[in-house]
């Protein structure tokens, strides 16, 4: 058994697309029309050999959209990226306009900051 995908509600499909290519670097792998004004719509890393989509899931569903508003009123990451180097990508990520909820910490060893993805998420980065 292997992961092969993760979800990400997201109150804006397109919205989402953007942020997570344009400003987080990831590109699309599928976007496809599957009715009632929905996409399959995933991404993948750039440039990379894991094949681990994030499929950005509306939130159109009453337990969806509780899930993720939860989430983000408890500043809890919904879920979380590994970086190299935390305080350099810190600063592109700032650089790009993108706004933080915790700005980079160390606890025990492990550094980790924590960022608004405009699309009802909190997102945790962490440099371990």
């Amino acid at each position: 058994m292997k992961i092969i995908a993760m979800s990400i509600f997201v109150d804006n499909q397109d919205k989402a697309q953007q942020f997570y290519t344009e400003k987080l670097g990831f590109k699309t792998k599928h976007n496809i029309e599957i009715g009632g004004g929905f996409r399959w719509v995933t991404v993948t890393e750039n440039d990379s050999n894991n094949p681990v989509e994030i499929v950005l899931e509306p939130n159109e569903s009453p337990i969806a959209k509780n899930y993720q508003e939860g989430l983000y009123q408890a500043g809890i990451p919904v879920t979380m990226f590994g970086v190299d180097n935390l305080e350099k990508e810190h600063a592109n990520l700032v650089e790009k306009g993108i706004t933080f909820h915790t700005e980079p910490k160390e606890v025990e060893g492990v550094k980790y900051a924590i960022f608004d993805d405009t699309c009802g998420n909190l997102i945790q980065i962490v440099e371990q």
